[in-house]
């Protein structure tokens, strides 16, 4: 009896020690849900958004030059990356005056992007249009497409100026 009370504590290290052993092979076999992911869809996904923005702008310019005796002016922004993905805005200016702010590009990898976007895009808008500038409010939650819509809306502002 005395060789069963040996064994049994030997058997609970050996069960411990394997459990233990088990656990952290699958907690660093664990993939993380999006970073990993996303990044790769978002770029291809903001490359081919940009790359149809380029098109895009270019004859954007092309119209802005045949309407430029009326002081309408349609600039495409720079693209800005944030860690979400890519975020560029287009502007229209009219005689002076902000007319119409769009987003061309902006992170759309993921059903949470999708959401934030959903009502932050929008109130950007808002904000660029009423403030007439790229001085805005940052809107909750969407910290990093704010920063990237009034940087890339600056960038235009400053192309559609000059």
């Amino acid at each position: 009896m005395h060789a069963l009370k040996k064994n049994r504590p030997l058997r609970r290290v050996t069960l411990a020690a394997a459990s233990t052993v088990t656990g952290v092979v699958l907690l660093l076999s664990l993939k993380p849900h999006t970073p990993p992911a996303v990044p790769q869809a978002s770029a291809s996904s903001g490359q081919s958004q940009s790359q149809s923005s380029r098109s895009s702008s270019g004859s954007s310019g092309s119209s802005s030059g045949g309407t430029k005796s009326t002081g309408t002016k349609t600039v495409t922004g720079d693209t800005i990356q944030t860690r979400w993905g890519p975020v560029q805005v287009r502007v229209t200016v009219r005689n002076g005056e902000i007319t119409e702010v769009t987003a061309v590009a902006y992170p759309q990898g993921n059903p949470k992007d999708q959401e934030i976007n959903s009502y932050a895009i929008p109130q950007l808008r808002r904000e660029a249009l009423a403030a007439q500038s790229a001085q805005i409010d940052s809107v909750s939650g969407a910290t990093y497409t704010s920063d990237g819509y009034k940087r890339s809306l600056q960038s235009a502002l400053d192309s559609a100026g000059g």
